[in-house]
């Protein structure tokens, strides 16, 4: 299994979501969280299962919230790109390569 490498601004996204959650309900923000992680260890351990996506990238969707977490799998890492909200400025992340 290949170590995940989180880029700054795909931490940023990921904390400015969870804190837009939790102002709203404590709940909301702890199951965004939960699925979040669970993305994480699913493209860390099956990335070849994820949807292919822009240059070269794949994606993982969350279940409950209109998120997806873009990465792409590297010799020795996966790096993680965005977590990106499903409803704001398609295609963004591929700035970040």
């Amino acid at each position: 299994m290949k170590r995940a490498h989180v880029h700054p601004e795909a931490e940023a996204e990921a904390d400015a979501a969870f804190e837009w959650h939790w102002v709203r309900s404590e709940s909301a923000a702890l199951g965004f969280d939960a699925e979040l992680r669970a993305a994480f260890g699913t493209l860390v351990k099956f990335p070849q299962i994820c949807a292919p996506y822009l240059r070269g990238t794949r994606r993982v969707m969350l279940n409950r919230y209109p998120y997806f977490v873009v990465f792409r799998e590297l010799p020795r890492e996966i790096q993680i790109v965005a977590a990106a909200h499903a409803r704001r400025r398609p295609g963004y992340p591929a700035k970040r390569l």
